[in-house]
């Protein structure tokens, strides 16, 4: 029967062999070409390489952070951050739209598609891409995303990118589950729309803007804030004397600064692209499009012994690429084993006698409304918070446990936060006393997106140095951080929240808490590796998931 099946596969293979065969030796030649420079990348954490020489446009300082005082290691480590963080852009001149990437022209192989594969193995896909005239493209720096799916089994993980920069791409994929598995490839921005977002990143940072209110008695004035503010006109100047984080408003003309009564998103600007710019990014075109495959998308999958399959889900070292996967919708990490919370009891008896505090943006929001509409003895208590907004609290009284939910400072992108409520994530950290009942958990990333990355770099910092001085007093505190994640996309949210800024901030964020002590929730991997359509504030399974891994690191299985 095996023998009849494995016939029966090379035959459908066939077509694609004879493709590839016209491709080995461009192949051949770019992995050659290539080698020695794989030592100066590094993996993304969507797994794309990512060169780290300095190369496409040249950074703009920005509000004065090229003066920031840092120490010869904050200094080497900015930018080491920013080199390794630059995506390789093409050095070429401006691209018609009809000679940019075009999904539905471009295809991708499964290599080696005839052969059998175990629970383990390495698969690899090669990608090459085409323009919209059907001609293959002979440069890369297209923002890819890549995965293997089984819809039967719910099951999905991601996929490593390596961009050879003359418009071949491979993927490599790590087999973790036995069965029919589908290979899934998807063009995010094309290149030429990469270019358009550096630009942005670097000349618009200021495209979401923010307002203040201001008032006294009668007399109220809104007024125009930012981290920096163009111009010479009068300003408040409420930076942070503890951080050192800028923030800055427009001075009223009746008004003094002491007199703000809130913080709020302005809006989004408007007319930022030329007619030729808004070409790269059109629904249904070019942005989250799939590449189709030429031949067979699916390999078999056979099961390995048991001891092996125990050895190859949980890998040693934090490096471990893809850090899981997600089988019968439940995520199964490959660093470490994780436990399944599926009961309130179970989350109860976990933080019982608990501090529990949640900072930063809307996604780890989630996790506060998701266990106060779970666990049933967790009792919202209301603090007349604006909704969505915060700060909330819940307590369960018989089981000694507290939540907070705190959001961060500015840029927080919110529709109101009295200003009394701006508070800076490393203050409240500096407040924490910590110790084996406190349970820390931050996600700042979001609102961070439409700015050059030295204003991340520094909240980072910031926070970082916290979180170091919390575990130096109180080393048995659990601090988690929950990485980005990918959401939906359309022309206008792709320029302000596009999964590439997310992908580059998420890149930093990993970087800098390596060796921290911190424990880390894959956000991001787990909405890639879904099956269900990328949301900014993902679906219940995909929130849930997360707060098994944030509360397999507070209770972890015992050894």
């Amino acid at each position: 029967m095996w023998t009849i099946f494995f016939r029966l596969r090379v035959l459908c293979c066939l077509f694609a062999v004879l493709m590839v065969v016209a491709l080995v030796v461009n192949v051949t030649q770019v992995e050659y070409l290539d080698h020695d420079t794989l030592s100066g990348t590094f993996i993304d954490s969507s797994g794309q390489f990512v060169s780290s020489k300095a190369t496409g446009l040249t950074r703009n300082p920005y509000c004065g952070y090229e003066h920031q005082t840092l120490s010869s290691q904050e200094r080497l480590e900015e930018d080491t951050l920013l080199a390794t963080s630059k995506w390789q852009v093409p050095d070429v001149d401006l691209v018609p739209f009809v000679k940019s990437t075009d999904p539905s022209s471009s295809y991708f192989v499964i290599l080696n598609s005839a052969a059998f594969f175990k629970v383990g193995s390495q698969l690899e896909v090669l990608v090459h891409v085409h323009d919209f005239q059907g001609k293959p493209k002979k440069y890369g720096g297209d923002y890819l995303q890549a995965r293997i799916h089984s819809p039967k089994l719910h099951a999905g993980a991601v996929g490593r990118v390596v961009d050879y920069q003359n418009g071949f791409y491979k993927v490599f994929f790590t087999l973790l589950w036995p069965g029919r598995v589908t290979v899934s490839i998807s063009l995010v921005h094309p290149s030429e729309g990469i270019r358009v977002l550096q630009y942005l990143q670097e000349a618009k940072p200021d495209r979401v803007y923010f307002k203040s209110l201001f008032r006294s008695g009668r007399i109220s004035e809104t007024m125009k804030c930012n981290v920096c503010l163009p111009g010479s006109l009068p300003l408040c100047n409420f930076t942070d004397l503890y951080t050192g984080e800028p923030w800055f408003c427009f001075k009223p003309k009746k008004l003094p600064c002491s007199s703000r009564i809130n913080h709020f998103k302005g809006g989004y600007m408007k007319g930022l692209l030329t007619a030729a710019d808004s070409a790269f990014f059109q629904s249904g075109v070019n942005i989250k499009m799939p590449i189709n495959s030429s031949g067979p998308d699916w390999v078999t999958v056979i099961s390995r012994r048991v001891k092996e399959a125990d050895d190859l889900d949980v890998s040693q070292g934090s490096g471990t690429f893809p850090s899981g996967y997600f089988y019968k919708d439940q995520w199964r990490s490959r660093r470490f084993k994780m436990r399944h919370f599926n009961d309130p009891d179970n989350i109860t008896e976990c933080l019982q006698r608990k501090m529990v505090y949640l900072f930063g943006d809307s996604t780890i929001r989630q996790w506060f409304e998701y266990l106060t509409m779970f666990v049933p003895d967790l009792v919202e208590f209301n603090l007349g918070s604006p909704k969505n907004v915060g700060p909330f609290l819940a307590v369960d009284q018989k089981h000694n446990i507290l939540l907070k939910y705190r959001c961060h400072g500015p840029p927080i992108r919110f529709t109101s936060v009295f200003s009394n409520e701006l508070h800076y994530v490393a203050n409240e950290l500096n407040g924490i006393v910590g110790g084996k009942n406190t349970v820390v958990a931050i996600a700042v990333w979001s609102h961070f997106s439409t700015f050059p990355l030295e204003v991340y770099i520094r909240r980072l910092r910031n926070i970082r140095r916290a979180v170091v001085q919390l575990l130096d007093r109180s080393p048995k505190t659990v601090v988690v951080i929950r990485t980005g994640n990918a959401q939906e996309l359309g022309p206008e949210v792709s320029l302000f929240n596009s999964d590439w800024y997310n992908f580059q901030l998420d890149t930093i964020l990993r970087r800098m808490f390596s060796g921290v002590g911190v424990y880390l929730v894959d956000a991001w991997e787990m909405t890639l590796a879904h099956h269900l359509p990328h949301k900014l504030h993902p679906d219940e399974v995909i929130v849930k998931n997360q707060l098994d891994m944030f509360l397999s690191y507070v209770c972890p299985l015992e050894p």
